[in-house]
């Protein structure tokens, strides 16, 4: 039995209606994706088609939705991870910025010594942190919002919350005893 095979037969749907489906959730993320997400648009349409997926498991018996529908999902979808890539402020790097970062390319030798004076004096601090602190002040400059450091670590909102933002007080500190500004 094929991966199509398999989808078609969990969602009552044949093969080539599938195919259809694909196709025209692929036209419709192709219309709306801004340029600048266009190299996921892809990887749009596969959570597109997954959601298709559990709303036609939901609506068994029923008529399948129309062309309109899936241009609303493919909307949805795409609306979604342009939300998601503003949250985490996720900026596509360009090759040349990482070309030159590789290099060292522009960058002088006191910039360079100082900003691994910086990056110690963080570790140091970070090291100085309680032990929860430090897992959520590290997850934070990782790049993940309080909510994801409350669901990776397991805790409600309120205490990620609080031990991010105090955490990083207390790195602000520590950062400022060292003369460090980062």
């Amino acid at each position: 039995m094929t991966a199509h095979a398999s989808v078609s037969a969990g969602s009552g749907l044949p093969v080539e209606r599938w195919e259809a489906v694909r196709s025209a959730l692929t036209a419709a993320v192709r219309r709306t994706c801004p340029p600048w997400l266009a190299a996921d648009a892809e990887d749009i349409v596969q959570e597109s088609m997954v959601r298709l997926l559990g709303i036609l498991k939901s609506r068994e018996g029923k008529p399948d939705p129309g062309s309109s529908y899936l241009w609303r999902v493919a909307h949805s979808v795409t609306v979604d991870e342009i939300r998601r890539r503003r949250r985490r402020r996720e900026v596509p790097m360009e090759e040349g910025l990482l070309e030159a970062g590789e290099e060292g390319g522009g960058a002088s030798p006191e910039g360079l010594a100082e900003a691994a004076e910086v990056g110690r004096g963080i570790l140091d601090c970070l090291t100085a942190l309680a032990r929860d602190r430090r897992r959520a002040v590290s997850l934070r400059l990782l790049g993940h919002t309080v909510g994801e450091v409350a669901t990776l670590l397991e805790w409600s909102y309120k205490r990620a919350e609080n031990l991010v933002y105090r955490g990083l007080a207390d790195l602000r500190r520590c950062l400022r005893r060292k003369d460090l500004q980062p």
